[in-house]
């Protein structure tokens, strides 16, 4: 391998594989050239971590003043000097709009953003790419940890590479190496699908035999200090495996960083509760609601006065809405167990006209065993929940009697492996009850916000996106759609409901809003503030059997926001779409 070569091959220069009909699709959408813009900024993180400050705890000057403290203490200061030349040097070559030019980072690694109205909203910078040298020599290569794709995404988001990430290791790499790390990206099968075919623990030799040897050139994410050794990581089920000191990306961490009043969300989520506008005293839906960030964006601007209800189909993410909100302070937040299929409760003769919410009377006990501990401990503790939860049951047993009476069988350990591996799941951790609801009664909300699951195609950084089909494509936006037709309905006459994505697909963004004000006449698009994002896509698609796709009609583009990846702005992709809520008896 000579010089060039190395050069590239230990490099950070990803190229993100579509579905051949798929990238057909979004080059018609967006055109060649800016298609292949987007796919590059999809494999590369933000140079900035965004992060909303809790006004009801604190205020963003003092988060200022405290995460440069923490920048300080944490010698972290020189990791963003290079990008913020390079951002000046963007900044005059490209003629950026003022709201652009409002968002772009001053000199400093903490700032306040300067759009009106998003002032409480403070940006972190990171930098990169960086040029990393591995230590390659033409007759050595650098000993190697190779990790898994979702591993290498949070790595680039700024975390550390954890036991279960590390798929395949140089031999005779001890703790304290220095090794270098690459990524495995799902390759084709022989099934026609995709995979990894590498089995984990596999050992690299730094020969073209290796596994992933020349699908791994352009994929080095960086160099750290091994914590274990190679034995060690394969057979430890938890802890950090490689100390990441020289990454291409430096994001700072702010895990656990001044928790209840900062929250770490991207820039178009902080948008979408702004879109919304809620005020004070209003009753307001957000009908897909985990994680949480939203939900509480939405309840700080109304100053924690009035009722914002958060559903989620998921006991846990439910959980962990409540932990968020808990928190955060917020005591205006209900939370309830709902898939968004069924969010309307049909009236019938049994119905109190009077309620909106048609609840689940449901007084059963949750039950938690707590099972995160070790299993020869030989104790088990078993809390109640509900209507009895003052009432703790401890059985301890000895050693001795626990294996007179209790067989634990192969299933339980490796869950039990599972939960030391990934952490106890919010039920097992937390314990609580989650409501159940049998959903609400229409026209029972001032405004409803539905951030619809989808296909996730604008979250970044990505490596890959070759599982998305034209068919899946189309079935998600065909389960939008019926999540849509139960929101509309949930919205009182002279409401407002908001419509969000985070993917680049045109068929769940624009096609929905075409859906949307094609089938309810009541409904029309409205001004969104601030409105920093781009226009939506106006035309049509196509598809191979004939159906036609629709999108924007001319003058209904800049009434929707489109937040592109490959845009100055350096956000996801993102979309949003606001709908006020005429009379319904038309």
């Amino acid at each position: 391998m000579d010089a060039s070569t190395e050069r590239y091959s230990y490099s950070y220069n990803p190229v993100l594989r579509w579905n051949p009909q798929v990238e057909d699709y979004f080059i018609k959408a967006y055109g060649s050239p800016h298609f292949a813009q987007i796919s590059k900024a999809l494999t590369r993180p933000s140079c900035y971590s965004c992060i909303r400050v809790n006004t009801l705890k604190t205020t963003s000057d003092a988060v200022v003043e405290k995460l440069q403290e923490i920048i300080r203490k944490s010698g972290s200061e020189n990791d963003v000097e290079d990008i913020i030349s390079k951002e000046a040097e963007a900044s005059d070559s490209i003629g950026l709009d003022m709201a652009e030019k409002q968002l772009s980072l001053q000199n400093g690694s903490i700032s306040k953003c300067q759009i009106p109205g998003l002032e409480y909203v403070v940006f972190v910078k990171g930098s990169g790419p960086h040029a990393v040298d591995y230590g390659y020599a033409l007759d050595k290569a650098p000993k190697e940890v190779l990790v898994s794709r979702k591993c290498a995404e949070a790595v680039l988001r700024g975390a550390q590479i954890y036991v279960p990430g590390v798929m395949a290791c140089s031999s005779h790499v001890e703790e304290g190496d220095l090794v270098a790390v690459s990524v495995a990206v799902e390759q084709p099968a022989s099934d026609g699908g995709w995979g990894l075919g590498i089995t984990r623990g596999t050992v690299l030799q730094g020969l073209p035999t290796d596994p992933y040897y020349m699908e791994r050139n352009g994929l080095y994410i960086g160099q750290g200090t091994a914590m274990l050794s190679r034995a060690g990581i394969f057979r430890a089920s938890q802890g950090i495996a490689v100390d990441m000191n020289n990454r291409v990306f430096k994001l700072p961490s702010f895990h656990d960083v001044l928790e209840g009043e900062i929250f770490l969300q991207n820039l178009p989520s902080i948008v979408t509760a702004h879109a919304l506008d809620p005020q004070k005293g209003e009753r307001i839906l957000d009908m897909c609601a985990a994680p949480g960030g939203k939900t509480t964006a939405i309840a700080t601007l109304m100053k924690d006065e009035g009722e914002v209800i958060a559903a989620d189909r998921s006991h846990n993410k439910v959980m962990d809405i409540l932990k968020l909100a808990a928190e955060m302070g917020l005591t205006c937040i209900t939370t309830y167990k709902l898939d968004a299929l069924k969010a309307v409760c049909k009236r019938n003769g049994s119905t109190d006209m009077t309620s909106s919410c048609c609840n689940k009377d449901n007084n059963d006990a949750v039950i938690q065993r707590s099972e995160s501990r070790p299993l020869e401990s030989g104790g088990i503790s078993t809390t109640i929940f509900g209507p009895n939860s003052n009432k703790t049951c401890k059985e301890n047993v000895s050693n001795e009697k626990a294996n007179e009476r209790t067989y634990v069988s192969k299933a339980d350990i490796r869950k039990n492996m599972r939960r030391m591996r990934n952490g106890p799941g919010r039920n097992q951790s937390l314990g609580g009850r989650v409501e159940n609801s049998k959903g609400f009664l229409p026209n029972s909300f001032d405004r409803v916000l539905l951030d619809a699951p989808c296909s996730a195609l604008g979250l970044r950084p990505r490596l890959f996106a070759g599982e998305e089909t034209i068919e899946t494509l189309r079935n998600h936006g065909k389960y939008q759609r019926r999540m849509f037709d139960q929101a509309v309905q949930l919205v009182r006459p002279g409401g407002v409901l908001v419509y969000s994505t985070c993917t680049i697909n045109p068929g769940e963004n624009e096609a929905l809003a075409r859906y949307a004000l094609d089938t309810y006449n009541f409904l029309s698009l409205a001004p969104q503030h601030p409105r920093i994002g781009g226009p939506g896509l106006v035309g049509s698609f196509e598809f191979p059997d004939g159906y036609v796709e629709e999108w924007l009609r001319p003058g209904e583009e800049e009434l929707v926001q489109r937040f592109d990846p490959s845009s100055p702005l350096d956000t996801i992709g993102f979309f949003i779409a606001k709908f006020v809520v005429g009379s319904k008896d038309t």
